[in-house]
């Protein structure tokens, strides 16, 4: 039984709009593998409930059997992480991480936690062959308030420095509800690029800008970074792809899917300054208690595809609209990702 049903109309859009945009090769910088067995809760706080939704766990196998039914006739190397909340089992979960990493060849990164040494951290760095780490708002102290959460907080200094020592990849999704435009969380992005200048630093979502009220003067900004990367992975807002193009080039903006919540069929909407998922009746369970899921009728569900031809549809929308060159193309969905990668397991290489 095949992992999900890939219906006429998904093999349409996909054959009509991205076969021939996307490059022969890809590589997916943003990807979530985990096992049910290493929960132990099933919504983590400071954490929309919709992602669970989709998908209880992600195996490595089925990560790249969801490459296989979407992209049949092209090559994805994912960069794979877990998700793993305050409570779930860490250690359990970045050995997995690790395990699959080493079987399918595969560049992984380490899930942080943000109370561990620094000594404690570079260890399992090195010993597990991680590239670098992704960690997330709710692993930050439970005492401080959802909107008082700083990347400071789940990605401490001392973390930081040995990051920046060893050239590793920090895969960033930042907090507050202000987003993108937050200023504090502008500042720390900033302050890590001074500070830390040999961090491959990539800021996930394209800092959460979902709606056109989310970006501000983030991007302007930014732009006066030189190394800060933006992958656009559960984002398909054209205007932010757009302004990230603007803002750091397409040689410093990478593919990502945030796999597997782009398994789902939807199509994304923004309201009032909030993104809605438009989904079909039924297809995701009770969604009545969550404001970014919407079911809509059945003559209009049918038409939907994966979230992740609609993804990859913006982002084509936002290259055409800059002119993007097929070079250019390549470099995003592919050269950019492989740079950072064999770069970072290159300087690792004197530390075996």
């Amino acid at each position: 039984m095949p992992l999900f049903e890939v219906k006429q109309v998904d093999k349409d859009f996909y054959e009509n709009n991205l076969k021939d945009f996307l490059p022969d090769k890809m590589v997916d910088i943003h990807c979530h593998v985990w096992l049910d067995k290493f929960k132990k809760e099933r919504f983590s706080p400071n954490c929309v409930s919709w992602p669970s939704l989709v998908a209880v766990d992600n195996s490595i196998e089925d990560l790249l059997e969801t490459y296989r039914l979407m992209f049949p006739d092209k090559k994805v190397t994912p960069l794979i992480f877990s998700s793993v909340g305050r409570y779930d089992d860490f250690k359990a979960s970045n050995e997995y991480v690790k395990e699959s990493s080493q079987k399918y060849n595969v560049p992984a990164l380490l899930y942080s936690r943000p109370w561990e040494s620094a000594e404690e951290l570079e260890k399992e760095l090195l010993e597990g062959g991680f590239l670098g780490v992704k960690s997330y708002l709710a692993n930050a102290p439970k005492y401080i308030p959802d909107d008082e959460i700083r990347i400071f907080d789940f990605f401490p200094p001392e973390h930081l420095k040995v990051l920046d020592k060893y050239k590793m990849i920090m895969m960033c999704h930042i907090p507050r509800s202000g987003r993108l435009k937050d200023p504090v969380n502008l500042a720390q992005l900033l302050e890590i690029e001074e500070k830390y200048p040999n961090i491959k630093l990539i800021m996930a979502h394209i800092g959460r800008a979902y709606s056109p009220e989310d970006i501000g003067d983030g991007f302007k900004v930014l732009s006066q970074t030189k190394n800060l990367m933006i992958d656009f992975c559960a984002n398909t807002l054209q205007l932010a792809m757009e302004g990230a193009l603007d803002c750091v080039g397409p040689q410093r903006v990478l593919f990502g899917s945030d796999m597997p919540i782009l398994r789902m069929r939807m199509r994304r909407i923004s309201e009032n300054g909030r993104y809605i998922n438009l989904i079909a009746k039924g297809a995701y369970g009770d969604v009545s208690g969550d404001s970014h899921m919407r079911e809509v009728d059945k003559e209009l569900s049918d038409t939907f595809t994966f979230f992740m031809y609609e993804e990859i549809a913006a982002f084509k929308r936002a290259a055409e609209s800059r002119k993007l060159t097929k070079k250019d193309i390549e470099d995003v969905f592919y050269n950019n990702g492989k740079k950072i990668i064999d770069e970072t397991k290159k300087n690792l290489l004197q530390y075996k």
